[in-house]
This record gives structure tokens, sequence and C-alpha cells, in this order.
């Protein structure tokens, strides 16, 4: 694994320019790139030393004379960052990694609370515990949750490291009886994608709200409840069904890239393996506490004043909420009682060039539109190819397409989202979703026999051991 490491590493300020740039794209919808904003800086410096010529110079030597202190201090800071880009990278280099395939068997009837016990299984936080592993690279596992539909086939896999093998197969043998779980060989390096052979649509996925609101989980659709047979509506059927359309020579990739949260989307520091931002106990601060704000907010704005009728001094009172407020806190509630994990998901379109369908892009950019509910979180697509708006004046857009799509699909192909080497084109790792296991059991789960869609395949009877008393 090539290490990739960018200017924006040693120099900080130019991640606030490109966050300031993202806040301008999405208020006015006008999509511009630094480069111009540097030129515009470097005429302004040589309008000011032309006019003001003593001032520039003065500040020069301010600048020159004080290097001594900040120099070395920005040079440090650069230096220690790159050292655990590094490291980590050489770490998640060094591990093998493999790719299994889940055959679900025909009669499935396991619904979504079978998957969020696996989940909860593969919650591991080991692996940085102390400083020395975080020093020589060391990470907690991180998952890929896959579902790819392969010219209307639709497959469900799970990429891990190999030395987690035995314990994913075994929790997953566990919930599912009956399924087959087979390592194949990685589908994403099949195919050249190459973009001058093929035509690529991609995005990455995050929140439309806070991370403790929860989306529309299968509680909502009553799979926490024993249904009758026809009764039963998995929320995955429309995305199993929208892979499944698909035709030939067309492929749709999903992943959901995926590990133990710990806080680090509210703050971290080089190395830290959890928030550097603290709450009220002195703890690393987590989605948790970011609930707790949120609830107390509510119950805010639900407090009707008074008037003390023996001092005259007016009360906040009682909080009051609503139905539909006091509903939000207890989802609230609920969803952050559950183990949570950072989410990094993705999407890509790719089909041969005569083959490629613009129209399924719209389904992909709303493909979680059935788990989003308004007042609530949902789920929006956003990043790589959605960037460009393809205004006539934008210069030299297609290189950067293609540009791109190379990092887009070599970016799938790693499972990259949290670590290095690059982000260019996506989502940074404090961009990432926060889910619980309700939550990404909901989006992610082998489907039960209720989904009957032609391009899920299912092995005809279900596997298991041969009985004890066989004879030999």
């Amino acid at each position: 694994m090539p290490i990739v490491c960018y200017t924006r590493t040693m120099l900080p300020f130019l991640d606030g320019l490109n966050d300031f740039k993202d806040k301008i794209t999405e208020k006015i919808g006008v999509r511009f790139e630094p480069w111009p904003v540097l030129i515009i800086g470097l005429l302004f410096f040589v309008i000011s030393f032309i006019f003001m010529p003593g001032v520039v110079s003065l500040a020069l030597s301010i600048s020159l004379f004080l290097a001594p202190l900040w120099l070395p201090l920005m040079l440090i800071g650069g230096v220690h960052k790159i050292w655990y880009v590094f490291n980590r990278s050489e770490f998640i280099a060094s591990k093998k990694y493999i790719l299994i395939e889940i055959k679900p068997p025909r009669n499935l009837v396991k619904t979504p609370i079978a998957m969020e016990a696996f989940l909860s299984s593969i919650h591991l936080t080991g692996g940085e515990s102390t400083w020395y592993q975080r020093f020589t690279g060391g990470i907690r596992p991180f998952f890929s949750l896959e579902i790819a539909s392969f010219e209307g086939k639709t497959h469900f896999f799970i990429w891990m490291r190999s030395d987690l093998r035995r314990l994913v197969e075994s929790q997953m043998y566990s919930q599912y009886p009956g399924v087959q779980m087979v390592e194949v060989p990685d589908y994403t390096r099949v195919i050249s994608a190459d973009p001058k052979e093929w035509g690529i649509w991609g995005c990455d996925f995050k929140h439309t709200a806070a991370a403790p609101l929860p989306i529309k989980t299968y509680v909502e659709y009553g799979l926490d409840k024993i249904q009758e047979e026809p009764e039963q509506v998995d929320p995955l059927a429309n995305l199993v069904e929208f892979m499944g359309s698909i035709g030939k020579g067309e492929y749709v990739w999903l992943q959901f890239v995926i590990r133990a949260h710990k806080g680090e989307k509210y703050g971290v520091s080089p190395g830290a393996n959890v928030s550097n931002r603290l709450n009220e106990k002195g703890k690393p601060y987590t989605w948790i506490d970011e609930a707790e704000e949120l609830i107390g907010e509510i119950r805010k704005k639900t407090r009707d004043p008074y008037v003390d009728p023996i001092t005259g001094e007016e009360r906040p009172g009682f909080p009051n909420p609503t139905k539909g407020q006091a509903e939000k806190i207890a989802a609230m509630e609920r969803n952050t009682s559950k183990l949570g994990f950072d989410v990094g998901a993705r999407g890509v379109y790719l089909a041969k060039q005569e083959n490629f369908h613009p129209p399924t892009i719209g389904h992909l950019i709303a493909l979680f539109k059935p788990f989003s509910t308004e007042g609530w979180n949902g789920i929006n697509s956003t990043a790589w190819m959605k960037r460009f708006d393809d205004y006539p004046w934008e210069i030299g857009v297609e290189k950067k397409k293609d540009l791109y799509r190379r990092k887009m699909i070599e970016a799938y192909r790693r499972r990259q989202f949290f670590y290095d080497p690059f982000f260019q084109g996506g989502l940074y790792a404090k961009d990432a979703m926060i889910m619980s296991t309700e939550e990404l059991a909901t989006v992610y789960h082998i489907p039960s026999l209720s989904v009957e869609s032609p391009s899920l395949g299912r092995i005809q009877s279900a596997t298991g051991e041969a009985p004890s008393n066989l004879p030999t």
C-alpha cells in the first residue's frame, strides 16, 4: 500500500479552507477550487507591496524574526502527523484481508434482530488500547459490509482481516443457521474500472441530522415483534429490487465500512484512539454526550415560564414536551443505549460505455429514502461525483472527474474511509455517520424469504453439520 501524505497534513489551515469551500457550495450552489483563492491572495500581496511597501516589509521582517518560534512548532506538528500516517498505513498493509460471500438459504425467516446480534459481536475495540500500540500504528479492526449487483445478480459480502475469520463465521452461523459463507476473489479487482473504458458514477453517504437521532429502523417496520409471514415487510426489499433491475454490462456496488465508535468524530489528536474532546465528567466526548445535549435543548424549549405568586420572579417551569418531542427523546435514548459504529457508506455504479444508463444514478442517489423520516434522521448522498455541478464556467472539470473516478474506485477497493492514505474527493473520517447496531442492521441484513426478488441468489437448502452418531 503506497504511503500518500498531502500538504494539508502539515498545513492544517488548508482543512479550514476546504471546509469554507464546501459551505459556499452547499449554500449558493457554486463549486470552486482552492487555487483561485491562492491566486487572489498572491495578487493582493503584490498590490499591497506596490502601494504599501513599508507595511509589507515590516510584516515580513516580523514573521522572519519570529520564525524560530512558529516554524519548529509547525514542522514538528506536521512530522508528528506524517509519522502516524506512515505507521498506520504500514500496519494496515501488513495484514491479510479476505472477502466472504454470504449465501442465504431459501427458507430463511430471520428478522434484522439476528443481524443486530451479529453486529454486537464484532464491536471490537482492541488493538490500540496503549500508547505503544498506537505509536506503532495499531488500530482497532474495521470491516466492510457489502451488497453488490453483477448484471442484475445480487450478492452479500463481508470484508475483513483474515485473522478475524473464525470469529465472524462463528457469530454469523450462530444467528443465521444454514447460511453458507464462502471465501471468494475480490470482485472489485475483476474488472479494470478504467474511466476510458467504463462509465463510472459514485458517491458517499452521510446523515441529514445529528447522529443520535435515528433513521427509520426495522422497529418502526414492526420487525421487532412476531409477524405473520404474508404481513412481513423487509425494509431492504427496495434496495435489493433496485440492484436486481440493472442490465447486461452494469454493476452496482454498495459498502458500509464500519468500526467501533470511540468518539473520534468529535475531535482527535494524532495517534489518539478516542476523542480528545471531554465531557463534563472529564471522559471522552461521544455520541451519547451529544444525545444528552440534544435532549436537554428539547426539554429547555418545552418549559413554560411562569411567575411565582409569592416572590414575583419568573421561573422556567417544568418540561412539557409534545407527543412528537417525547417520541424523539425516547428514540434518541433508545438509539444511544445500543452499541455504536462509525460508518462510512459508499455507492458506485459502473457500466460499459455502451450500457451506461444515466437514470440509474438517480436511483443510487435516492437509495436510502425508505429509511428517512421527516423531522428525524435520514441518509443523503454526497461527495465524489456529486461534487460536480457541471456549470459551463467550470474549467478542466472532465480531468477532475476522471481523477475522482480513479480515486473513488481505489478507495472502494481498499475499503478505505477512516485511515489514510487518501481522502481526495470523498468524505473525511470526521464526516462519518455514527449508527447503532439497530440502524446498521436495518440497512444491512440477510433478507428473509419475504424478499422474493429473483436477483437474490439463495442456496436450495440449509447446510449443517453431519450427525454426531453417523457410522463411519
